[in-house]
C-alpha cells in the first residue's frame, strides 16, 4: 500500500517509525511544511519524493495518507486528500471547531473513502485491557480521573522547534480523553463544563483548564490540563471502577498501589500507535469501518464544542 505522509515534526517521526514495522505499506512521498525541515527528514529516512504542496502529492500513485501537521490543517487537507479519492488517516484533532469537523464527516460520506482519526488511545494496550474488561461486565467505569500536563510557556514544539500555529488544551489535548470517557463507557457525554485560567499574554490561550463530563448512566470524568506544570510530563488517567483502580500511562497500566498489570496477549504490539496505524490499513484492505472513524469520533467533537460554550459560564 502506497502511502504519503504529510508532516515533518515530532508526530511525523513516531509514524514512521511504526509504518517501518508494518508490512507492504511504503511511504511514496513526504509534504513538508518548512523546506529544510522536509529535506532533512526526508533524507534522514529514505524517503525518495518531497514538497512542500499537498496537491502535487495527491496526483501521485498512491492508496492513502497521513496527515500529521498542525491542527489548524486537519480538516482542510483530509477533505482535500478524500477528495482527491485517497484514504486518509488524520491526526488528533479532526478539526479545530464542530463546523468543520461536520463538513469532513460529510465529506467522508459523499466520497466512501476510509477516514479515521488518530484517537491513539483507544489502541494503547492499556486502555484496550480495561475495555475488554468493561465490554465484559467485569468492570463498571465510576470514574475517570485524567492529568494532561506540559510545560510549554513558549510556543515551541515538542523537538524544541519554534510553531508554526498555536497548540489549545481544549480542542486538541482534551480531545483524547473526551473521546476515551465516551469510548469506554458506551455512552454519549449528555452534560459537561469547562473552566480556564488565564491567557498567556504572547500566545493567547489559556494555559490551565478544568473539565467535568459525565454520561447517562452516572459515571464522571474530571480532566485537569496544564501547560504551566514543570514536573512529570504526559497524561495520566485513574479509572475507578467498582472492581478496581487502574492508572494508564500510555501503554502501560498498573493498578491503584502501583502493580504492574499483564498485558500479554491484549494486542500483537505493545505500541498504541503501531496498532492505530494498522487498524487503518486494515480497515482499507477489507473494506470496512475502522475503529475511530471520523463518524465514530464526531461525538467528541460535539462534547468539546459544548464544553467551549459552558466556558462563559462557569
Amino acid at each position: 500500500m502506497k502511502v504519503i505522509l504529510a508532516g515533518e515534526g515530532a508526530i511525523g517521526r513516531k509514524h514512521v517509525a511504526v509504518l517501518q514495522r508494518i508490512d507492504d505499506v511504503e511511504i511514496v512521498a513526504l509534504v513538508g511544511g518548512i523546506a529544510d525541515d522536509a529535506a532533512a527528514f526526508a533524507n534522514e529516512f529514505g524517503i525518495e519524493r518531497w514538497t512542500l504542496d499537498l496537491a502535487e502529492a495527491l496526483a501521485l500513485d498512491a492508496d492513502a495518507a497521513i496527515l500529521a501537521t498542525p491542527t489548524p490543517l486537519h480538516a482542510a487537507q483530509a477533505i482535500e486528500t478524500m477528495r482527491a479519492g485517497k484514504h486518509v488517516l488524520v491526526e488528533i484533532p479532526m478539526a479545530d471547531s464542530l463546523a468543520d469537523s461536520e463538513d469532513l464527516v460529510r465529506t467522508q460520506q459523499e466520497t466512501g473513502v476510509t477516514a479515521m482519526v488518530c484517537h491513539t488511545r483507544r489502541f494503547n494496550p492499556s486502555h484496550q485491557w480495561i475495555h475488554q474488561r468493561i465490554a465484559a461486565g467485569e468492570l463498571t467505569l465510576q470514574h475517570l480521573v485524567v492529568e494532561t500536563f506540559f510545560f510549554r510557556r513558549q510556543n515551541l514544539n515538542a523537538m524544541g522547534k519554534p510553531r508554526t500555529w498555536t497548540d489549545h488544551l481544549l480542542w486538541h489535548h482534551s480531545c483524547h480523553t473526551v473521546d476515551l470517557f465516551g469510548y469506554q463507557t458506551g455512552e454519549p457525554i449528555t452534560a459537561g463544563w469547562a473552566q480556564q485560567g488565564p491567557m498567556h499574554p504572547e500566545l493567547g490561550i489559556a494555559m490551565d483548564m478544568t473539565i467535568g463530563m459525565r454520561v447517562p448512566s452516572g459515571a464522571l470524568c474530571t480532566l485537569s490540563l496544564s501547560f504551566n506544570n514543570n514536573g512529570p510530563l504526559g497524561t495520566f488517567f485513574r479509572y475507578i471502577c467498582d472492581n478496581g483502580t487502574y492508572i494508564a500511562r500510555y501503554d502501560d497500566l498498573v493498578d491503584g498501589y502501583d502493580n504492574p498489570v499483564d498485558l500479554s496477549g491484549v494486542a500483537i504490539s505493545d505500541d498504541g500507535i503501531e496498532l492505530q496505524n494498522r487498524e487503518f490499513f486494515s480497515a482499507i484492505a477489507e473494506g470496512r469501518e475502522p475503529n475511530a472513524s471520523v463518524a465514530q469520533c464526531l461525538g467528541a467533537m460535539r462534547t468539546i464544542d459544548m464544553l467551549e460554550q459552558s466556558l462563559g459560564e462557569h
